[in-house]
């Protein structure tokens, strides 16, 4: 069964660092600005840009700031192909569904359960196909909703590339996302185009290798809306494709048992 859009899979290491972290209990101990935003780990500073920090820094900062992102507890959004899913941002829980298939699953444990139809499948051929593709399914479409706030995680290096135009004809500082030897993808680069006026991310560019001279796709990050004090972008789209990320919601609570549910859940707003 494919499970991804055809593109990319984040570097898992990039996403681990925040999946048992206590988000709630850091948010109201710091008592740094809402701009400030630690780097994680490994963050390649030294090769980065000075100026291409503070670009990322302030957008960070724009999308809510790390208060409120380390407050967000259940994220979730429509992915392409007819996939929803909710995670717990606190205790790595995973519920993953599409169609009549459905999948709750660990982050941090890597254990879990598969179900069609309401059956348990988790024993047979299939379910087990899917519940191995559970952590690569989280990381790549996690990385579609979220990746502005990845951007000082370990092995990131940051370089400023100057101001362009965007497709809209908006004036955006570009910034360029590499990977230092994490994860599946290190090859991978990303060109950001982060609109000058707002700060927010207008489009990004994706390349499989980081030597390759064109990008597989320029997409859009558009249609910003405001979730429980993030601003998230459900526009993907390029060349009028229509790729959307909809549905999406922050909360700090589900239903009871929204997360081991058997059969696919109602979408949350």
């Amino acid at each position: 069964m494919h499970l991804f859009f055809s593109t990319r899979i984040i570097p898992l290491a990039l996403l681990s660092g925040f999946l048992l972290t206590a988000p709630l209990a850091e948010a109201q101990k710091m008592k740094a600005s809402k701009a400030s935003y630690p780097a994680g780990e490994g963050f390649n500073k030294t090769a980065s840009d000075a100026q291409a920090i503070t670009v990322a820094d302030r957008m960070m900062q724009q999308m809510g700031g790390y208060p409120a992102w380390q407050k967000a507890h259940y994220l979730a959004w429509d992915f392409f192909g007819g996939q929803y899913q909710i995670w717990d941002k606190y205790t790595g829980d995973f519920h993953w569904q599409k169609g009549d298939l459905v999948a709750n699953y660990n982050l941090n444990t890597k254990q879990g359960h598969a179900y069609r139809a309401g059956q348990d499948i988790s024993t047979t051929e299939e379910g087990k196909k899917l519940l191995a593709g559970m952590y690569p399914t989280w990381a790549n479409n996690s990385w579609w909703l979220i990746m502005p706030f990845k951007m000082k995680d370990s092995g990131v290096t940051l370089k400023y590339k100057g101001e362009e135009k965007t497709g809209q004809g908006e004036a955006a500082d570009v910034v360029q996302l590499t990977f230092n030897d994490v994860g599946v993808t290190p090859d991978n680069r990303y060109l950001l185009y982060v609109n000058r006026n707002t700060g927010l991310l207008d489009e990004w560019a994706y390349f499989p290798k980081a030597t390759d001279a064109e990008p597989a796709f320029r997409r859009r990050w558009a249609e910003y809306k405001p979730h429980d004090g993030l601003l998230l972008a459900a526009d993907r789209s390029a060349n009028a494709d229509g790729r959307r990320l909809d549905n999406i919601a922050v909360t700090q609570t589900v239903p009871s048992g929204t997360m081991q549910s058997a059969t696919p859940v109602t979408k949350l707003q």
